[in-house]
């Protein structure tokens, strides 16, 4: 079975075309500046084909996007498949699926009218990827399911002490304002590598999930479920991240705005794209530029991998807490699974929880496995993440039924 994943935003698709019977990817890429001047990029993952990196091709919609994909797929000399009917399926990520979806669903006109219902918790990624889905139907007809993969879903199973905010309720009970939390499908999917790699079921185990790249968050997962994240009702909340602030006081937003005649607005777009470990460096968002600068003697670099380690040390310990004992610790995603240097700092001073790190174990890129030293109580893990099979596994699934 062949399912085409699909991640829309507002000027970009990112594609893949996985088999998730066997986890074979068969081709993925980038359609880029849609509306704009368009470019295309075509990885196919069979020898012999060719690639395309960043060519022009005229996208003034997501619909002529869906088909320079299509066409690529299919091209007689280097397409990996030898038509659209070996399409099964389209998976799509949707990113807010409110308080409406706790799992994955087929996509039906009931189904898009909900997303669209949950526009106003994510503005600039919902109508994105309603777009995506309805130019995936314009081309491919209704003959092909297509699936809705949220971001939230995974968290739904939060209970309320972990999602609602200290604020008036009547916020909660008319505008649905609460702890959502995003890359449900990232810590969905290590957890569950995670069980399986040590042998156990989810259900035996407590783990720490620890999505760290240039947007991070980190999610309790007890027994398989979500408990707890970090992200909130957007994806402005939790650790300090690329350019986004994390936690702070919500006073500082009115001290600012008055001081330098900022809107709400101007204020927030601030904290999402200006703040983080850029705005603390003034280097860049880059933990790759932060470590080089850090080693010239940049200070400002050094605080920022400082503060960042430490609030990711502190979330742990926290997430412990909150489930009341830790067996596995998860790290994913560009810097989790990547730097070993930051990894070690991460658990330093967790030593008398159970945690810690072989150096010679650690010194691993992008590969999974397990860190921690022999016969440590707590396991910890480098799991690359893979949303995209993670996607097309549910998808699959739900096709079949």
């Amino acid at each position: 079975m062949n399912v085409l994943v699909i991640n829309a935003g507002s000027s970009s698709l990112k594609y893949q075309l996985l088999n998730p019977e066997t986890g074979t990817l068969l081709a993925k890429g980038l359609c880029e500046r849609i509306g704009i001047d368009g470019k295309f990029t075509y990885k196919p993952q069979i020898e012999g084909k060719a690639k395309l990196d960043a060519v022009d091709v005229a996208m003034p919609t997501h619909s002529e996007a869906i088909q320079a994909v299509l066409n690529a797929l299919v091209d007689p000399q280097n397409g990996v498949i030898a038509s659209m009917d070996e399409i099964d399926a389209v998976g799509h990520r949707v990113v807010h699926g409110g308080e409406k979806f706790a799992s994955s669903v087929l996509i039906t006109d009931e189904v898009m009218a909900a997303i669209e219902e949950c526009n106003p918790l994510a503005p600039l990624h919902n109508p994105a990827n309603i777009i995506g889905i309805n130019a995936c139907k314009a081309v491919l007809g209704d003959k092909v399911p297509q699936v809705a993969v949220f971001d939230t879903a995974f968290h739904q199973t939060m209970p309320a002490k972990a999602y609602t905010y200290a604020i008036p309720y009547e916020y909660y009970e008319n505008d649905k304002i609460r702890r959502y939390g995003f890359h449900g499908t990232s810590h969905r999917y290590v957890s569950k590598r995670c069980a399986e790699i040590l042998g156990k079921d989810p259900s035996e185990l407590k783990i720490v999930s620890c999505h760290l790249g240039n947007g991070s968050s980190l999610a309790a997962v007890d027994g398989g479920k979500s408990v707890d994240t970090s992200m909130g009702l957007t994806p402005l909340a939790g650790l300090p991240m690329g350019t986004r602030s994390g936690d702070m006081d919500a006073g500082v937003i009115e001290f600012i705005a008055n001081k330098y005649g900022m809107n709400v607005s101007e204020a927030v777009n601030m904290l999402n794209k200006k703040s983080g470990v850029l705005g603390i460096s003034g280097v860049s968002s880059d933990f790759r530029d932060l470590e080089a600068a850090a080693e010239k003697g940049n200070k400002r670099a050094a605080l920022a991998i400082e503060v960042f380690e430490y609030r990711v040390r502190k979330m742990i310990g926290e997430y412990a807490a909150a489930m009341g004992g830790v067996d596995a610790v998860i790290f994913t995603a560009g810097v989790g699974e990547n730097s070993p240097e930051l990894r070690e700092e991460f658990v330093k001073g967790l030593e008398f929880m159970g945690i810690t790190i072989d150096p010679e174990k650690n010194k691993v890129r992008g590969e999974e496995r397990i860190v921690s030293k022999d016969g440590a109580p707590v396991k910890v893990l480098v799991i690359p993440t893979n949303e995209e099979l993670m996607i097309a596994m549910d998808t699959m699934e739900i096709v079949k039924g």
